[in-house]
């Protein structure tokens, strides 16, 4: 039977030096565990600090765990296993010393109602509330084999202790919590650089998943993302010990996930069971807390933590998923553009490489009818996907070929829709010359083309063009150019540039053009190239220019036209060394081989 402290006997009590003695050793005891503030460490140095004052043959620190009212036992010496032993503050001895803030002392505790038998064996014990601040934290226990082992002298003194404890422990825990917390934004700022490496949506809902079990505890973790079309909410990860489990789709507004996202603002719910809200999906479920992922006051998505146990989710687990929360949404967002942007490229890719296709399919590769005497060759390389370049050999008639060589100002896709448009206005002007010839000289041809163009109003685009006829028949050149590079010409032992100025298309409105007519030799080489040739450039910013070209032209000359355009690419790519083209290239060989005429 147990009896308040003032009705026992204080048979264990002495004055004099002992008493002195207790004082000092409470004084320094109190001292060491002041002194300690890590909180594993001031429990394991408890029991030994006891042993000074009171002897024991079993021994526990309880502490309270006020959200759910239950103690559990922190440390313990003596005792068997105690992991699952939670006793509510109701229970037993201990409960009745902390719900009632007093001390009690049993001398046999076979007589005592409350006791609840945690260490067989046991015959007396002596248990003292831990106060601060006039609030119960816990107790301290001692127990011994032997009866009446304790005295109220005994109580006092654990009580005093006790106090030292009480405080120590709230110190320790308040050091505990603030590294926690040190330890939970330093968690979160290496999950956030984590997860912002991460550029594939999949991974990075699964690695947030991962992680974020090192900041909260939680039985079932689902990611949600808004479907901004359908306004439901998907769940992209749903992990439950580990495991993937499926989920259907929340419509926005709906259970705590849904009004999360459609408040922006967190849901705890301590317990589901008296929340209308709540949506049954997972058995046992008893807690819950969605977080929305936040991104400029947008909701991108839901955290959904789900527990077995009541009240499982604390204000801090709030505070730490919300910023988890602003960090996932972000890296969610460029993970999202990311994939967004890979699926353009590669949309944008495949375009590409069918526009090249169709580029080069519109572009001659020999001429439509064999022409005796005559070899023809051409390259063309874009600066980028797509080129401004363009040329063609056309024969409109059985003595007649025409080359046309044009550089559309600008690159890119926009510079290759305007060579294709241009290209097919030098085509469609070619072939009407066998209804209206006098239309079709190459003057009159860049002057018809000039105006179509410049009536389309596409003023930030121009394009030059070099417009020649080769009558075989005659034995003529009659050539215009709108501002392509001279064409070279080797005849003879000479080389030399056909000076030919102009204006370039579209430019002006009512632009009038020169021509050159000069005879055909039988062994004549023509050579037709765009800027990308004489303006191409190496490190040091020299230009290849029209000499360098005239010089290849005259060295290989006697070369078939094919062999001819390769020479002057590939001493363009010398002389470029490496240095990237800022350009496109297109080079155009006509070669006469022809006998000389009688």
């Amino acid at each position: 039977m147990s009896l308040p402290l003032s009705e026992r006997s204080s048979s264990h009590l002495s004055v004099g030096s002992h008493e002195r003695d207790i004082l000092l050793t409470l004084f320094d005891l109190g001292r060491q565990v002041a002194s300690v503030i890590d909180l594993d460490e001031l429990l394991e140095k408890i029991p030994e600090l006891i042993g000074r004052l009171i002897p024991f043959d079993a021994f526990a620190v309880y502490l309270l765990d006020e959200k759910r009212g239950e103690l559990r036992i922190a440390y313990a010496v003596g005792y068997p296993d105690t992991t699952h032993y939670h006793p509510k503050m109701t229970e037993g001895l201990v409960g009745h010393v902390v719900t009632q803030q007093e001390t009690v002392v049993v001398g046999d505790i076979a007589t005592e109602p409350n006791y609840v038998e945690v260490v067989p064996g046991m015959a007396s014990t002596v248990a003292v509330p831990l106060i601060h601040k006039n609030k119960p934290v816990g107790a301290l226990n001692v127990l011994s084999r032997s009866r009446d082992m304790y005295s109220e002298r005994d109580a006092a003194i654990l009580r005093q202790f006790g106090a030292h404890v009480a405080l120590a422990l709230v110190n320790a825990r308040l050091f505990e919590q603030q590294r926690l917390d040190a330890e939970a934004f330093e968690t979160l700022a290496e999950i956030g650089r984590d997860v912002a490496a991460l550029m594939d949506l999949d991974e990075l809902l699964a690695r947030i998943a991962q992680l974020a079990r090192r900041v909260v505890d939680y039985r079932t973790f689902g990611i949600l993302l808004l479907n901004d079309a359908t306004q439901e909410l998907e769940i992209k990860v749903a992990v439950q010990f580990g495991d993937r489990v499926e989920l259907p789709k929340v419509p926005l507004g709906q259970g705590l996930v849904g009004y999360a996202a459609l408040h922006r603002e967190p849901v705890l719910v301590p317990d589901v069971s008296k929340d209308p809200r709540y949506i049954n999906v997972v058995d046992d479920v008893r807690s819950e807390l969605a977080v929305p992922m936040l991104l400029k006051d947008r909701c991108v998505g839901v955290f959904d933590l789900e527990s077995p146990e009541l009240d499982a989710f604390s204000k801090r687990d709030v505070e730490i998923l919300t910023l988890l929360a602003s960090q996932a949404a972000v890296a969610i967002e460029n993970a999202r553009l990311y994939e967004e942007l890979t699926a353009t490229e590669t949309r944008l890719d495949k375009e590409l490489k069918f526009a090249r296709r169709v580029q080069a399919a519109l572009l001659p590769t020999q001429l439509p009818k064999r022409l005796k005497g005559v070899d023809v060759s051409a390259s063309f390389s874009a600066a980028r996907e797509l080129g401004g370049d363009f040329y063609d050999y056309l024969v409109p008639e059985s003595s007649t070929l025409i080359v046309a060589l044009g550089d559309v100002s600008g690159k890119g896709v926009p510079a290759a829709l305007y060579s294709v448009f241009a290209g097919e206005l030098v085509r469609g002007r070619t072939f009407r010359r066998r209804y209206v010839p006098e239309r079709s000289s190459p003057a009159a041809v860049l002057m018809s083309i000039n105006t179509i163009l410049h009536e389309r109003q596409l003023e930030e685009y121009y394009c030059t063009l070099c417009y020649t006829i080769f009558d075989l028949k005659r034995r003529t050149v009659t050539l215009s150019n709108s501002g392509v590079p001279y064409p070279v010409r080797a005849t003879g032992d000479s080389c030399a540039l056909i000076e030919a100025p102009g204006v370039p298309l579209g430019s002006f409105h009512g632009m009038t053009y020169d021509e050159v007519t000069f005879p055909l030799a039988s062994d004549d080489v023509f050579v037709f190239c765009s800027d990308g040739v004489t303006e191409a450039m190496n490190r040091r910013g020299d230009e290849f220019g029209s000499s360098r070209l005239c010089e290849v032209v005259a060295a290989t000359r006697h070369l078939t036209a094919k062999e001819i355009v390769h020479s002057i690419v590939e001493a363009v790519d010398a002389h470029r060394a490496g240095f990237p083209p800022n350009d496109d290239t297109t080079v155009v060989a006509v070669k006469f081989t022809f006998p000389p005429a009688v």
